[in-house]
């Protein structure tokens, strides 16, 4: 991981139409992460798959199978990452690499076509939706891996906190403005009946996705161009394991910086909590509130539209009173949440449960990434910290996720599920409690 580093001392030379190409990408492939996600495929596969499934001869609760599904595509992401980030680091491919991740998610998008329910024997073939949907989130995490490996090398260290931001609003643009497309074709079928089929405006939108991804990624591929670098065959196949050696290598040096690992094992279960509550939130309202399909997609663009307001509030927040605060106050009101969502009965409480997740989600994100950035000891190896911070993540959400669907199998419903997350917050926040404040306040005087 050090030649990114070694990019990020080298100046270079930023071209503004590279830069507007590779926030592109996010243009592309923020579609998948709002649409399949997070609105359209939760609605649809729980109107399509019995509230109660068999697999393997095992009678699974259908949100359960989609929060088992969602564990096992960030596992095997988790294992992938640090291969990938080495191959990112070594290989002068990276296009190659993040091109084939980006097609093989988009296809997993139009495969979802396919999924449905025989209009006959009433059956739908979930098994298959599912296994495109793993695909698909693979697919998606691992272009990413690439495309943020091409940041350092299309500007300067002073202007990568712009061109992230901006690449991030682009994803926001571009995801809303399908998802605003795909729900008129939805609501415009629903009254004018265009299909015989109602559930076609909805497969539709999972093509739209696939196709909206390829397109768009051909203008970040046509104007990013590899960084070739000459390694030997030998340095190359060390290259391949290098990742694992990395996280390894910060795993023992946290041990001599005890206020960051005591802040990334409380940033480990209240995200753990926050990741969990943005992927089963759909399921949640559709199984428990019988929320019909134009509500459900109502819940999912108030948390888009509040969280960048939410992130925006918190940042401001975090300047008055500082890092550790704000995340305390993020977190409390999180708790809230879980205990609201226990007892929550009807659809306009539930508007207001999104609405005070959409405020705390973005916020909660952006100020966990900066608070360990500042907790980050004297070192040029940054890149494999947030290697090491990315797999703590992806290790959280198939934690989250498992216990969440066990819990609602097993247990009695989505509810108790809320709950067991709640305690997830709880915590995360006792154990942010020991992270010293002076040693917060110590890193943003620094800052500032």
């Amino acid at each position: 991981m050090t030649s990114i580093n070694h990019l990020n001392e080298q100046k270079t030379v930023t071209n503004k139409k590279v830069v507007r190409a590779w926030t592109f990408y996010d243009w592309a492939n923020s579609a998948y992460s709002l649409i399949i996600t997070s609105a359209i495929f939760p609605m649809y596969y729980t109107a399509i798959v019995p509230e109660t499934i068999s697999f393997l001869g095992i009678e699974i609760k259908r949100a359960a199978m989609a929060s088992y599904s969602i564990s096992l595509s960030f596992l095997v992401i988790a294992m992938l990452s640090p291969i990938l980030s080495s191959i990112a680091d070594y290989y002068g491919n990276k296009k190659a690499f993040m091109r084939f991740f980006c097609y093989l998610g988009a296809l997993a998008c139009l495969g979802m076509f396919f999924f449905s329910k025989n209009p006959i024997t009433g059956n739908s073939n979930y098994f298959y939706g599912l296994i495109c949907s793993v695909i698909a989130s693979i697919g998606y995490c691992g272009s990413i891996v690439f495309y943020n490996a091409f940041l350092p090398e299309i500007c300067s260290k002073e202007e990568q906190d712009q061109v992230s931001a901006k690449g991030f609003s682009m994803g926001y643009i571009g995801s809303v403005l399908l998802m605003l497309l795909c729900f008129a074709l939805i609501l415009s079928n629903d009254q004018y009946h265009f299909f015989k089929n109602d559930a076609m405006p909805a497969r539709l939108s999972f093509v739209a996705v696939g196709i909206w991804w390829i397109v768009f990624a051909q203008i970040t591929f046509h104007h990013l161009h590899e960084s070739k670098r000459e390694h030997s065959l030998d340095t190359k196949r060390n290259g391949l394991m290098n990742g694992y050696r990395e996280l390894q290598k910060v795993l023992h040096e946290l041990q001599h910086w005890p206020q960051l690992k005591r802040f990334l094992v409380a940033f480990f279960f209240y995200n753990l909590g926050v990741q969990t509550v943005m992927y089963m939130a759909t399921y949640f309202a559709s199984d428990e509130l019988h929320m019909e399909a134009t509500q459900l997609l109502a819940v999912v663009l108030i948390i888009q539209l509040v969280a960048i307001i939410g992130a925006f509030l918190f940042s401001k927040i975090s300047k008055q009173y500082g890092n550790q605060m704000s995340l305390l106050l993020l977190i409390i009101v999180w708790i809230g949440i879980c205990v609201a969502a226990y007892y929550v009965q009807t659809v306009q409480a539930f508007y207001l449960l999104a609405f005070a997740v959409g405020m705390v989600m973005g916020g909660i994100q952006s100020l966990s990434r900066s608070t360990y950035s500042k907790l980050l000891p004297p070192t040029g190896d940054t890149a494999s910290y947030f290697s090491f911070y990315d797999v703590c993540e992806k290790i959280g959400i198939v934690i989250g996720t498992l216990s969440f669907g066990f819990v609602a199998d097993r247990l009695g419903g989505m509810r108790n599920s809320v709950m067991v997350i709640g305690l997830c917050f709880v915590i995360g926040l006792l154990l942010l409690l020991r992270v010293s404040n002076k040693q917060f306040l110590q890193h943003e005087s620094v800052q500032h």
